[in-house]
Order: structure tokens, then C-alpha cells, then sequence
């Protein structure tokens, strides 16, 4: 297996101890991992993380665990029994990092909340990933990504507006959270580098789904609340024209906002729309949006396809894309060429594809041939190298059923 101790990357000699699962947290750790850092995912027996069971597509091994995990070492061990928290407690001063999605309050009940983890080490860093946050009233509440999104005022945002809100099929808070824990483990990084201090950060689902809103927010504040944003189905509500628009064979994405209105007009044809006082600004073509929508539409309606369409706007300078499937992204010539779409081959599932790095550097490949590992595949490397266990008490915590490892 190759994995982050002998490939040099932009994050090579940082280690993060992992106590997360599922999505949010292995997004982040992932990020490290792929840039170079020794990530020990630290999983608890005897099942490991729970999407090991899931997406179990090939030879019974879950490729939602391959896709999110990649380039980590797995240590399973028994959080149950006190030998267990023990060995965790135990590799705490030979990390930089701890990152760990329990629901608020479960790492304090372990014994691994900051306090004692600076007693371990006194610069630790510890990342805190949850739902809602780790303070305020709503903290203790369970929460998964679709919890944090009704709360935070996205799920209103989404769907028409005459119908019931729905709720996007992907990962949206999850990744972007995960994501942006990266980058404030990244930041107090550089933090300890000029003070020598460690800290504790508090990255919730809920805040950064808040941070998405662009627009509403002030709106609702500046008007006194005359303002309410909510859903407007397939077209932007405060500005116009952007939005989904029917060709004949699909449907293709337009933003021709601002000085892209002129540049539509002139398409269409109709350069007296760029003129016309109600129609010229974006304020005034919001107020009658069905209208600048529907000459939109009969438009585009002359065209025998999209790709059509797309050629006329495109000769326009006008910002347009078709709306494609997941199903034409994983053949699509930039995805491959970008490796936005990634072939990994893992020695249980074979080779599939997935969504490659998405940070590209200039001296280090984004998609190396990393695997994820098996349940405790790294058991025995990690007590014997870095806790400098014998083989006789390894043998001990194995026979014990403290540490475990499985086949996939």
C-alpha cells in the first residue's frame, strides 16, 4: 500500500489522529491525507466506521468507505474497554491534530476533550465537527447534514415555490464543512508554527450552510423584514435572467445577469430590450421575470438542440452550460482530462471511478494510486512503531479483542 509516510506531499511529517466517521470529518481528514499527511483513522470495534456497510457493491467492501478514506492507516480498537481509550490516550503526543465528529459532549465523556488532551500534549489541535455547533440551545440535539439545512434556511430556499421544500442528493453540507475544518486545521497550523499555542475549533454543519446565503440574509435585515427570500424554483428570485431554461432534447443552465443582458439581446435579436427602461436593469427585469423568462424560452424554442443553443450564446459571450447527468460526467472529456472524475483500483473492489482531488498543486500529482485501508489493517504498525508496543503485548490487546481487524 502506498500511503502518506513514503510519498512527499504538500502536508508530508504532519499526523492527524481521526476519531471521525461517515462524511463531514473523513472529508477533512481526507484532504490531509491526500496531501501527504499520516492520518490514522481511529475506528471503533468490532464494526468500524458505520459506512462500511453501506455501498457495498463489489466482494462485499464498501466503495463510500474507499472514496472518503483514502490514503489513511485504520486502527480498530474497542472504545468500550478502558485499555482501548487507553491506547488512544497514548498516541495523542505523537499527533499534531485530533479531529472528531461525536455529537457535543461524547469526547469529554471518553476523557479526550481539549483540557485533557493538552494535558497529553500541551499544543494539540483539536477539530470539533458537528450539526449544530458546540454551544448554544440547539447543541445537544442529534443532527446529520439534512438537520443542519432545515435549520439553517437553505431547505426553504430550494424547490418551487408553490410545493413542499426539497432536499438536494448529495453530500453539499457534509463536503463543505469538512472542507472548510481543513482549512481552520490548516490555519492553526500555521497559528502553533508563530505562537506555539494549540486551540480548539468548534466547525458546525449549521454555520457554514449559513454562510451560503449570499443575499437573503441583509435582505431580510435592510428591509425590516419586508423582505422574506424563499424558493423560486428554476430561476433566481433577485436577479434576472438566471435560471434553468427547456431546449428541445434537455435543459441548459443561463446566466445572462447584469452586462450579460445586452449580450442576450443581441442574440435574441432584440437589441430594444437592452434599451427599454423596463427592462434594461436587473431590478426591473426582476419585477417581471415570468415575462423576460417566457420571451426567453420561446427563443431558445427555435433551436433543434442544446448544443445549438449553447453555440449561439456561447458566439455572444454569455455564460450557459447544459444541465448533464451524473451518468455523462464520468465520460466527459474535461472531467477525465482535469481528473475531476478519478480511477482509483483497490485490491478488494477493483477499479471504479469517483471524484478526484479537488486541489490541484504544481509540483505533486492531485490523484496518486492511494487505497483505503481494511478494518485494523494498521493495527499492529501503529503499536509497534509509534506506541513501541512488544509483540507480546500486541498479542495480548489482539487476543483480548481490544484492538480488532477485519477483511474489508
Amino acid at each position: 500500500m502506498e500511503n502518506a509516510l513514503n510519498t512527499e506531499h504538500l502536508l508530508t511529517g504532519i499526523r492527524i489522529l481521526d476519531l471521525t466517521r461517515v462524511l463531514a470529518g473523513p472529508t477533512c481528514t481526507r484532504l490531509f491525507s491526500e496531501m501527504g499527511a499520516d492520518v490514522i483513522k481511529v475506528e471503533s470495534a468490532p464494526d468500524g466506521d458505520m459506512v462500511r456497510n453501506i455501498s457495498k457493491m463489489r466482494n462485499e467492501r464498501s466503495l463510500y468507505l474507499i472514496q472518503q478514506n483514502l490514503n489513511k492507516r485504520s486502527f480498530c480498537v474497542d472504545f468500550r474497554k478502558p485499555e482501548g481509550l487507553a491506547l488512544i490516550r497514548e498516541l495523542v503526543p505523537h499527533c499534531d491534530v485530533v479531529v472528531e465528529n461525536f455529537r457535543p459532549g461524547v469526547i469529554d465523556k471518553m476523557g479526550l476533550g481539549y483540557e485533557a488532551l493538552k494535558a497529553l500534549r500541551e499544543d494539540i489541535i483539536l477539530c470539533s465537527i458537528s450539526a449544530l455547533g458546540q454551544s448554544g440551545p440547539l447543541s445537544h440535539k442529534l443532527g446529520y447534514d439534512p438537520i443542519a439545512q432545515a435549520y439553517s434556511g437553505i431547505t426553504s430556499m430550494i424547490g418551487e415555490p408553490d410545493e413542499l421544500p426539497v432536499l438536494p442528493s448529495v453530500g453539499l453540507g457534509d463536503v463543505s464543512t469538512g472542507t472548510h475544518a481543513a482549512f481552520a486545521i490548516a490555519a492553526a497550523l500555521l497559528h502553533r508554527h508563530r505562537t506555539g499555542r494549540g486551540q480548539a475549533l468548534d466547525i458546525a454543519l449549521l454555520d457554514c450552510y449559513y454562510h451560503y446565503h449570499e443575499a437573503g440574509v441583509h435582505q431580510v435585515s435592510a428591509s425590516d423584514g419586508t423582505i422574506e427570500p424563499t424558493r423560486a424554483g428554476r430561476h433566481f428570485s433577485y436577479v434576472c435572467p438566471v435560471g434553468i431554461f427547456p431546449v428541445k432534447d434537455r435543459s441548459l443552465v443561463l446566466v445572462a445577469f447584469l452586462h450579460h443582458w445586452s449580450d442576450l439581446c443581441a442574440a435574441m435579436n432584440r437589441p430594444d430590450l437592452a434599451e427599454d427602461p423596463l427592462y434594461a436593469l436587473d431590478a426591473e427585469r426582476v419585477l417581471r421575470r415570468d415575462e423576460v423568462n417566457g420571451i426567453i424560452t420561446d427563443w431558445l424554442d427555435t433551436f433543434e438542440d442544446v448544443s445549438a443553443a449553447i453555440t449561439k450564446l456561447e458566439a455572444h459571450g454569455i455564460p450557459c452550460a447544459p444541465v448533464l447527468t451524473v451518468k455523462e460526467t464520468v465520460t466527459h472529456p474535461h472531467f477525465l482530462a482535469r481528473g475531476t472524475v478519478r480511477t482509483v483500483t483497490d485490491p478488494i473492489a477493483g477499479s471504479f471511478q469517483i471524484p478526484g482531488m479537488p486541489i490541484k498543486t504544481s509540483e505533486y500529482p492531485a490523484d496518486n494510486p492511494y487505497v483505503a485501508p481494511r478494518l485494523g489493517e494498521h493495527n499492529e504498525a501503529v503499536m509497534r512503531d509509534l506506541l513501541g508496543k512488544s509483540d507480546s503485548e500486541i498479542t495480548s490487546l489482539v487476543n483480548s479483542g481490544v484492538v480488532i481487524a477485519g477483511d474489508n
